[in-house]
């Protein structure tokens, strides 16, 4: 199993259930948590949801062997309809994250409502590395949380953010230690689901604009296809399967 579901006291939790592959996600896995939170806008037994990985890894991010077998054609691709459906989902999305969360590991926090760290929580964006473009709407919610120069580096150099300064940076509510995460978030999660579900959704709607997350998603995916089909993209994706640094020296933009 790839994607564990519970649902208890009006809570689902979706876990990363994929250790020996480091939890990385595949078409079907995004296909499993989109059609969850879907399923989710309209069930009256979920109030909250709290998506959650192992404690060594919460995600290395997308499968790249699982990607390049399956790239994204078009807008009904798992993971566009991942990204629609965690952008959009009306109810409280908490993170319990430990370990490594790579690549859309991280970028999906800023589609949470309430993000939990535990103290070995690792938070990284490396889309430049693989001559790619962020996405989940992160080139605008990233800046808009961290600052340009911040953001910009998290982009550019996909260096690993600790915990501390992820907190620091305003991406996360609170750092714990890693044995109390999966007791916190359980605890956050049975207080929001015992609040005023109608006020709860009203007041997430009002934060966010639905609009604006949409354009932006559509230019960075209609980027992110003209970038997988550069001599950069190939370049990185050829030394991905060599086991191999790239070298963009040599390639044309």
């Amino acid at each position: 199993m790839s994607i564990r579901t519970e649902t208890a006291d009006g809570v689902l939790t979706l876990t990363f259930d994929r250790l020996d592959r480091k939890n990385a996600i595949t078409a079907a896995m995004y296909q499993t948590l989109a059609d969850a939170l879907v399923a989710a806008e309209t069930d009256p037994a979920i109030r909250v949801i709290v998506l959650a990985g192992h404690e060594s890894v919460f995600t290395a991010g997308n499968d790249l062997e699982d990607f390049m077998k399956n790239p994204p054609k078009d807008e009904s691709a798992p993971v566009h309809q991942f990204l629609r459906a965690i952008s959009t989902a009306s109810k409280p999305l908490i993170a319990s994250v430990s370990g490594a969360a790579v690549g859309v590991g991280t970028t999906m926090l800023l589609h949470c409502d309430f993000v939990l760290l535990a103290d070995n929580a690792q938070l990284s964006t490396p889309f430049v590395n693989l001559a790619l473009v962020p996405e989940a709407a992160s080139s605008l919610l990233m800046p808009a949380r961290l600052g340009h120069v911040r953001a910009f580096e998290m982009f550019a150099l996909g260096d690993a953010v600790s915990a501390e300064s992820a907190l620091a940076w305003g991406l996360a509510n609170r750092v714990v230690p890693l044995y109390q995460l999966g007791t916190e978030a359980q605890a956050v999660a049975a207080r929001l689901a015992r609040q005023p579900l109608g006020a709860l959704t009203e007041t997430k709607r009002l934060m966010r604009d639905a609009e604006l997350l949409k354009q932006q998603m559509d230019a960075e995916s209609a980027c992110f296809a003209q970038r997988l089909k550069s001599p950069e993209a190939h370049e990185a994706f050829r030394a991905f399967v060599d086991r191999r640094p790239p070298d963009f020296n040599a390639v044309a933009h």
